[in-house]
């Protein structure tokens, strides 16, 4: 008895990895079935209200990468907004320039927690601003970010992801990475965004409500940013939405040393924050809602590399026990890697990122490195060190 229900438990474990590498492969499907048979939505031009932002960009230790994102602020198309710049320990420094839309804010004590200089620049907000935008210090945002934006809150939407693309691309690491954001952004946010479900966020360019974001109640104020508001505020409201065509541009890791750092960090999140996706599940079930569920669902996945790893476990294991699951396995891992370049190459529009893959293997190795030594993200802040001071016409010139 107790032989049989480990091994139909250990058949449950192997489909639900299954239909996580299988995933893609059916929203390649479903997304040729919608060109093929529905007209492509837009979000309209007309706005009925001309909405209110708070741009909160959060900087640690440093700003000489501020000056290049206010820059590209104070070209917005929509003027209704102002910037709070949060110089979080970051000495004496300043922007190397004035403007009455941005407010340079300076806390007396150290905040080091990027939750902190939020709510202080929320504490800080010079008028009641009806919608918030949260950026980071490397960040670039297209000139008809905020226009976008302000049609989407027409829509009735209260939050917001918006699209994040590579501000650098000339590493095959960076190239890399932004394939693995195309990725993502394809089944993580554009597919929700078609089928009418909730869109994963990142821990940057998400717009939503002021009101909305201060029902969020932070525990642990140390990481975990983007775990703690997507899990909170997609039980909130009836769809977290993806603004495709609001840009954002955000710096790649360009070496395999600041890749691991970063995949350390990520990695440690997933495991310390992985009960959100539990509640997130159970609050779908008990509440009847595909979106909530299929939501937490997906909180729940583990990296890709994890996946791709486990997959070839189970391969390997049940050429012994279960001959048939092995060839099973083995057509997963053919169709994983194969819907996964697909993805990338319907997704971007330069070559290079697509010829990088041919490096997958080595970026796998890193991320496999980086989980080993996943135990390092406890002990000290590991922080990606970005350096690309680049203004947004040498970006979208490109």
């Amino acid at each position: 008895m107790m032989l049989n229900i480990l091994f139909y438990l250990w058949i449950a474990f192997q489909v639900i990895v299954a239909t996580y590498l299988l995933q893609p492969l059916l929203l390649l499907l479903v997304h040729g079935c919608i060109k093929l048979f529905k007209s492509e939505k837009k979000i309209s031009a007309a706005d009925s209200h001309d909405y209110s932002f708070a741009v909160v960009i959060t900087a640690h230790k440093n700003l000489q990468l501020v000056p290049p994102l206010v820059d590209s602020l104070l070209k917005q198309t929509h003027g209704n907004y102002t910037v709070y710049v949060v110089a979080d320990n970051c000495g004496d420094s300043d922007l190397g320039m004035e403007h009455a839309k941005v407010k340079l804010l300076k806390p007396e004590t150290p905040l080091n927690a990027k939750i902190r200089s939020i709510d202080y620049a929320i504490q800080h907000f010079e008028t009641p601003h009806e919608v918030m935008v949260i950026l980071d210090a490397d960040n670039l945002v297209h000139p008809l970010y905020l226009e976008t934006l302000n049609r989407y809150f027409n829509k009735g939407y209260e939050a917001v992801q918006t699209n994040m693309l590579a501000k650098n691309n000339d590493t095959v690491y960076a190239q890399l990475d932004a394939a693995g954001n195309y990725f993502s952004n394809f089944i993580d946010r554009r597919m929700r965004m078609e089928l009418g479900l909730s869109a994963n966020i990142w821990g940057l360019g998400i717009a939503l409500r002021t009101s909305l974001y201060r029902q969020v109640v932070y525990n642990n104020f140390f990481g975990g940013f983007d775990k703690k508001i997507q899990a909170d505020i997609v039980k909130l409201i009836p769809q977290l939405a993806y603004a495709e065509d609001a840009i954002v541009y955000d710096e790649k890791i360009d070496d395999g040393n600041a890749l691991e750092t970063q995949r350390t960090r990520w990695i440690n999140a997933y495991f310390k924050y992985f009960k959100y996706g539990w509640d997130v599940l159970g609050t779908g079930l008990r509440r009847g809602s595909f979106n909530l569920v299929f939501f937490g669902y997906n909180l729940l996945r583990p990296p890709l590399f994890l996946q791709v790893l486990m997959a070839l476990v189970f391969c390997l294991t049940n050429y012994w026990i279960a001959p048939a699951l092995s060839w099973a396995w083995l057509g997963v891992l053919a169709a994983f890697p194969l819907s996964f370049m697909a993805i990338v190459a319907l997704m971007s529009e330069d070559s290079r990122t697509v010829k990088a893959l041919f490096y997958l293997p080595f970026f796998f190795f890193r991320q496999l490195k980086a989980f080993l030594h996943m135990g390092k993200a406890n002990k000290a802040f590991l922080q990606t060190q970005n350096n690309k001071i680049v203004y947004i016409e040498e970006v979208m010139n490109k």
